[in-house]
């Protein structure tokens, strides 16, 4: 069973907000919720697990809760002592609300990614955060 690091992260989102900004608004009273997912791979140099870690993911965005899905890997910026890229796959899905991020926790295309792919992280870190 693969092991997950949740962390929450407050934050004020402007960044992702800027980035994702569109028809994933909500009403000004109701803030996004942004599901941040960094995987570390049990094998990091294996393109084929990471082709289908990234592939299981962007299948996820077939849950209609999501209403933004990005997939990436590291990106190739300047080293500084700030910047973690140890990470090989990260997700950022965008929800209308906390109760829609729980009925993508729930469900069953959530869970059978899990299934088929959780065997290809050893490591899992989770920020979700809300614009204040």
């Amino acid at each position: 069973m693969p092991s997950f690091d949740r962390r929450v992260l407050i934050s004020s989102g402007l960044a992702a907000g800027a980035a994702l900004a569109g028809p994933a608004q909500a009403a000004p009273d109701t803030p996004l919720l942004f599901h941040q997912v960094f995987f570390w791979l049990k094998n990091p140099g294996a393109k084929a697990d990471r082709d289908q870690l990234i592939a299981g993911l962007k299948a996820l965005k077939a849950v209609e809760v999501i209403q933004q899905l990005h997939v990436g890997v590291p990106a190739s910026t300047e080293k500084r002592d700030v910047v973690d890229n140890s990470y090989d796959v990260s997700e950022l899905m965008v929800f209308k609300s906390v109760e829609d991020q729980k009925r993508y926790q729930d469900h069953p295309l959530h869970q059978k990614f899990v299934a088929d792919c959780g065997h290809l992280w050893s490591k899992v870190v989770v920020y979700d955060s809300m614009a204040v």
